[in-house]
């Protein structure tokens, strides 16, 4: 028998909005493009979409969970899971992202989860955070 070392990122931010308006940039696809990538995302469980990824296409996601304004799940690319969830934190709301499922065994895959997790922290998520300063 063989195993599989699979990788996990977790990011732990606060953003200045409260969680319903955190809710609305994760799930409505116009906003959603503005601070990641264009698609037809939304929060109803088993909905299928794709989000468009500069220089990597389509990629398939469907949603696995929704619990609004708390909790979004959805796999990405076949392998990986997301995990959204908003806390309420103040005035404000506390993101905890779990992106999750990579095999390290795979040398493309481990390379995505160490530059990934980076990039979610210091470019994904400040640009999601920037978006909300534009919602009412």
């Amino acid at each position: 028998m063989t195993y599989t070392r699979t990788g996990t990122i977790h990011v732990d931010q606060f953003m200045n909005a409260p969680p319903a308006k955190v809710w609305r940039a994760l799930t409505d696809p116009e906003l959603h493009a503005k601070w990641w990538a264009p698609g037809d995302i939304s929060d109803r469980p088993g909905h299928e979409f794709h989000l468009q990824m500069p220089g990597f296409g389509d990629i398939p996601c469907k949603i696995v969970e929704a619990e609004p304004p708390k909790r979004l799940v959805y796999t990405f690319n076949g392998d990986w899971t997301l995990t959204w969830e908003l806390i309420e934190e103040g005035h404000g709301t506390r993101l905890l992202l779990t992106h999750s499922g990579f095999d390290l065994d795979d040398k493309r895959q481990r390379d995505a989860c160490e530059r990934m997790g980076p990039g979610w922290r210091d470019e994904v998520l400040p640009r999601l955070e920037k978006s909300l300063l534009d919602l009412d």
